[in-house]
């Protein structure tokens, strides 16, 4: 086996942390020795010990004179752990390959530079493309300030998210639903519109059937009016739920902290209307959230895309008509001529059951890969 394929190996053990590591990235190592595993680890949950931890103690003495393949650059700071440089360094490894540089600043390539001081041969970038998209949202934090954004959709071919009478469920088949509850299980935060609670009273939780553990995603609901009701179903879901409003209505902030929800107030958008969706990105990004999917109707979805506030768009698309009485995809008017209109590019297409479904990078994204 080359580096390609031991860094394979250490993606593949990074992945079985998706849904459990936040706000900490996931990172997979694999120790080799002679062409051969002695041992191998990930960081399994943020607390815990990190993935060059938990593959020193599994090799024990055979660590001395192995390679490590690492994910992500080792850390070299006190956090919550030790350094995994002085780890590395102390149980005589004589070789680090790392996927890529860490884009945390605290460390941003001095974990590789003390272990070369340490007298370790190090090497960098070794399937650096698989581990960013491994860790898209933290990296995105780490370079920006702000998570990565995802919104997820469902229509029908013709376009329609749900009947003109606000019938939604379901469009798609069971296949994509459990692709969106695996969406939901790697987000940090689940953000809706109040509007979507109110006609839906969703749970808002990630489900899953394979036994996985999963980290519940934080429930946020921007509700300028406070008009969430206290019996509302994902106030009594485990894990938290957050109301972000402008309200001042302090009888009403009461009743639903006393239901349990955390409220956070930012300030209003332009003339008034809702919440300032740049204040909200902000703010997760401030909260520590690393990928936050946005479950929502026509007008958020339509207000974030004119904002340029979407990474990634995740569609649906179910094989059935709803008819032009139905309700369309995003609220966006004032499009006045062709060259006013958003424009996406798609990153790939797949079946899921009986349905497709579409990745697209959102228009900033897009943008900025037409710069590179």
């Amino acid at each position: 086996m080359d580096d390609a394929q031991f860094m394979r190996r250490a993606l593949d053990l990074a992945a079985r942390a998706l849904f459990t590591t936040d706000p900490n990235p996931r990172v997979g190592c694999v120790l080799v020795k002679d062409g051969r595993i002695v041992g191998e680890g990930w960081h399994r949950r943020v607390g815990g010990p990190h993935a060059e931890i938990e593959a020193l103690r599994a090799a024990g003495g055979e660590a001395r004179g192995a390679t490590a393949y690492v994910s992500l650059e080792p850390c070299c700071h006190y956090g919550k752990t030790p350094p995994c440089t002085e780890a590395l360094i102390a149980a005589g490894v004589v070789r680090v390959v790392a996927a890529m540089e860490d884009p945390n600043p605290a460390i941003a390539g001095r974990g590789l530079e003390i272990l070369r001081q340490g007298g370790l041969r190090v090497e960098c970038g070794a399937l650096s493309r698989e581990a960013e998209a491994l860790n898209v949202g933290f990296c995105t934090r780490m370079r920006t300030g702000r998570p990565f954004v995802r919104s997820k959709l469902a229509m029908s071919l013709d376009g329609r998210t749900a009947l003109a009478s606000g019938e939604s469920r379901w469009i798609t088949g069971p296949a994509a639903r459990d692709d969106v509850h695996r969406l939901r299980a790697r987000s940090s935060v689940i953000v809706t519109g109040i509007d979507t609670v109110l006609a839906d009273d969703p749970a808002l939780t990630a489900r899953l059937d394979t036994g996985e553990a999963v980290l519940q995603p934080v429930r946020v609901v921007l509700d300028s009016r406070l008009r969430l009701p206290v019996t509302a179903k994902l106030l009594r879901q485990p894990g938290r739920t957050v109301i972000v409003t402008t309200s001042p209505d302090t009888r009403r902030r009461q009743a639903l902290a006393d239901a349990g929800a955390e409220i956070v107030t930012l300030p209003g958008g332009a003339q008034g209307r809702g919440v300032d969706l740049a204040q909200l990105v902000r703010f997760l990004g401030d909260a520590e959230f690393n990928e936050a999917l946005v479950e929502a109707g026509a007008v958020l979805n339509g207000a974030l895309l004119r904002a340029g506030l979407v990474d990634e768009w995740r569609v649906y698309v179910a094989p059935c008509v709803l008819g032009s009485d139905g309700r369309g995809l995003f609220d966006l008017s004032g499009l006045g001529r062709m060259s006013d209109r958003p424009e996406l590019r798609y990153t790939d297409v797949e079946q899921i059951g009986n349905d497709l479904r579409l990745t697209l990078a959102g228009v900033a994204a897009a943008a900025e890969e037409d710069e590179d």
